[in-house]
This record gives structure tokens, C-alpha cells and sequence, in this order.
């Protein structure tokens, strides 16, 4: 059997155009063109650190420039067209999605509960009952409502109190579902007072299987290509032996085709994809010139090895790197332009002064900086000074380095 080939640019734009960064970033993101965005890629992976703006809304705005966080707010917390819980980390997915989660609760309520053991959580499953009756009593937690009487030291992860732990179980475990934040604390309510009956599971159904299929076949949507453990990897919930089964299935019934692809150094790489990928990839136009600041979480780069895979470009977030042993910064923005990641931009708002301050800059190996992608570069900038509510951009000195 002769395995088709995609060529590295082919590839590329084929990834660039599942997770929407094909087009040109404009368009509504309110309401439902905002839920289509987030359908579209799957999930948006959440997170707390807000060096120029959360993880969450760098990824919305890098494809629809007119996104402001209150759209995400109240398609959330008020349509209730999303519900957080766990792909790889903690994540936004689409309320139709909740049905193929059934099987993450049930997978995560063993887990963690051994888990949770280990991290001497004791007395945490005692704590059940007085949680889901408090809630009910009272309407939707934070977990600083619930505990008060318990023993607490520095509050970190590491040191839950019983109740804390009670809740993330019951919220893992698909008894509590969360339905919003306040300044970026989870608050829970009881799951059937937040999630339509229609949606809920029925006693004894869940079917691996039929979940496994469905979780396979919305990750190869969404990647366009991949080996069976990156399909497995994309929501973390399906196994990589029943991922790696299900390609075995899904080829020989004729869904996936075999396919070798080009990286970025030269080798191939055997995935699979829709037996029509080389056709919807040589239809594909070529991307919009313009400069676009990525979070460190985008879906584009994520998955580090595909990333350096597809791009050649090597990545690390250093945020837990101890300062003096930082290669580049703190929270470094991959830049994005055309179907290249062309460097990597360390920056901080410094609201008080209301400026976007840059303290580094460093273009990859064989990319050029003259006046004319300069001139895109702070173009995006001051795009991001508007999203963020900044004046200003403001390069501190010796913020331009040579090429890695």
C-alpha cells in the first residue's frame, strides 16, 4: 500500500486551519459565533496567570481581535453554553460535549480518590454528605465557604483542607459542577441544578466505547492529522491503548488513512488522517500576513513536541524555572506569522503606568528583523494594548536579541 505525503508547509496550514489561525483574525466573538470559535477548537484551557492577559482570553482574542472577557463570562456563566472540567488541564468545553465527560467522572472518581489518599487528604470522603447538604442549603460554594472549622496553612494546593478536597472530588467526580468563577476561584453548585436532565447520565450506560470513537474522531478534527497518542492526549481521557485500538479499527473500516507528513527538519512522520486530507489541504489558501502574539497555552502550541515538530520551534514555559536559570523570561509569547512561529516576545503590562512593557525579544534562527516586521510587531502590540485596556507599548532598552 503506498502511503500518501503531506509536505511540511501543507502540513502547517492544515493545523493553522483547524485551530482557526488560517483565516484573518476578525469576526464577531459574542454569543453564539463565540461558542462556534470554542467548538471549533474543542476546548480553551484555563489559567490564573495574568502577565498581560489570562491564558484563556490571549487564545480567544489571537483569533477574533473584537473578543473581550465578559463575551466568555456570559456565555459561560449566564447561556451556560459551557461547562469547565479536565482535558489535559483544567478547560472550557462546549455543553454539548457533557454526555462524552460521563466517562471522565467515572475514570477521575477512581483516581483521584487513591490520589488524594496519597496526598494524605484525610478525612476528605467523610466531608461528602455535609458539602452536597451545605450546597443545597445554601446555593453555589467557593471553597472558602465550606472548612471554616478545619485546620488551614498557606491554603496552597498541597494543603487542602478536607472540604476543599470534598469539593474538587465531587466537581471531578461529576457530582458538583462549577458555574463560574469570582476572582478566578471556583464556585460549585449541585450538578443537577446546573446541567439539563437530557444531558446527565443514565444509571449503568455509560458505553467506553461509543465515548472513545467519539473522543478519537472530534481530536482528529481538530488536528487534522495525528499519531494515536496524540489523539488520546487531546482530551486525556481516552487511553493511549484505546486510542491506539481504535486507529486499528477505524483504518481498517476506511474513517483514517495512513499518511506521512514532512517536519520541519526533514524526517517524516507516520499519522493518520481523512482519507480526503490531501485534497482538503491543497485547497487550503495561504494564511493572512500579519504579526499575532500567542499565549503560552494556545492550542497551536500546546503540545511542544508537535509544535517543534511542524514549526522547528522549541519551546518551554518557565514560569516554575527559577529566575536566574531562565533562558528568555517569566511568561514568553510565541509570535506567530503567516504559517511560521517567527520568535518569542517576553512582556509584562504594567497597568499602574498603562503601558505593555518589553523586555525581550529574540527572532529564531534564519529569521530577519527589518523595519517592515518591526513595524507588524507593533501593530499587534498596540492591538493588545486595546484588549487589555493599556496606552501604550513601551520597548525597554537592549529588548531586541540576536536569533537563537
Amino acid at each position: 500500500m503506498t502511503i500518501a505525503q503531506l509536505n511540511n508547509r501543507a502540513a502547517r496550514r492544515l493545523f493553522m486551519d483547524c485551530h482557526a489561525l488560517l483565516e484573518q483574525p476578525s469576526g464577531s466573538a459574542k454569543a453564539d459565533a463565540l461558542l462556534d470559535l470554542i467548538t471549533r477548537l474543542g476546548f480553551v484551557q484555563l489559567d490564573s496567570i495574568n502577565t498581560v492577559a489570562r491564558a484563556h482570553d490571549m487564545i480567544l482574542y489571537s483569533r477574533r481581535p473584537s473578543y473581550r472577557p465578559a463575551a466568555l463570562k456570559r456565555v459561560y456563566e449566564k447561556d451556560r453554553s459551557l461547562f469547565e472540567h479536565w482535558t489535559h488541564d483544567a478547560a472550557v468545553l462546549p455543553m454539548e460535549f457533557y454526555p462524552q465527560w460521563h466517562l471522565r467522572f467515572q475514570r477521575d472518581a477512581e483516581v483521584l480518590r487513591k490520589r488524594y489518599r496519597n496526598w494524605h487528604r484525610d478525612g476528605y470522603e467523610a466531608k461528602f454528605k455535609s458539602v452536597l447538604d451545605h450546597i443545597r442549603d445554601h446555593g453555589p460554594v467557593g471553597s472558602s465557604d465550606v472548612g471554616k472549622d478545619e485546620t488551614k496553612g498557606s491554603g496552597g494546593w498541597w494543603d487542602w483542607h478536607p472540604s476543599k478536597t470534598a469539593l474538587e472530588y465531587l466537581w471531578r467526580s461529576g457530582a458538583l459542577t462549577v458555574v463560574g468563577r469570582s476572582g478566578f476561584q471556583k464556585r460549585y453548585d449541585l450538578t443537577e441544578r446546573v446541567i439539563d436532565d437530557a444531558l446527565l447520565p443514565i444509571q449503568n450506560t455509560i458505553d467506553p466505547s461509543s465515548t472513545v470513537d467519539w473522543l478519537c474522531n472530534a481530536a482528529l478534527d481538530r488536528l487534522g492529522f495525528a499519531t494515536s497518542g496524540e489523539l488520546a492526549a487531546f482530551w486525556a481521557t481516552a487511553t493511549p491503548a484505546e486510542s491506539a485500538t481504535w486507529c486499528k479499527l477505524a483504518e481498517a473500516e476506511g474513517r483514517i488513512v495512513p499518511l506521512d507528513i514532512a517536519l520541519a527538519d526533514g524526517r517524516s512522520r507516520k499519522v493518520y488522517a481523512r482519507p480526503n486530507v490531501i485534497e482538503t489541504a491543497s485547497d487550503l489558501p495561504p494564511p493572512p500576513g500579519r504579526m499575532r502574539v500567542l499565549s503560552p497555552f494556545d492550542p497551536a502550541v500546546r503540545d511542544r513536541k508537535r509544535a517543534e515538530g511542524l514549526f522547528g520551534f522549541h519551546y518551554r514555559i518557565e514560569v516554575f524555572t527559577p529566575a536566574a536559570k531562565r533562558r528568555y523570561g517569566y511568561y514568553v509569547f510565541p509570535l506567530m506569522e503567516g504559517d511560521r512561529l517567527v520568535g518569542r516576545i517576553d512582556m509584562k503590562a504594567q497597568r499602574q503606568e498603562g503601558k505593555l512593557n518589553v523586555t525581550g525579544l529574540w527572532p529564531e534562527q534564519g529569521v530577519k528583523w527589518p523595519a517592515s516586521r518591526q513595524n507588524r510587531l507593533e501593530a499587534e502590540l498596540e492591538r493588545v494594548c486595546r484588549f487589555t485596556g493599556l496606552d501604550r507599548v513601551n520597548f525597554a532598552d537592549g529588548w531586541l536579541h540576536g536569533p537563537l
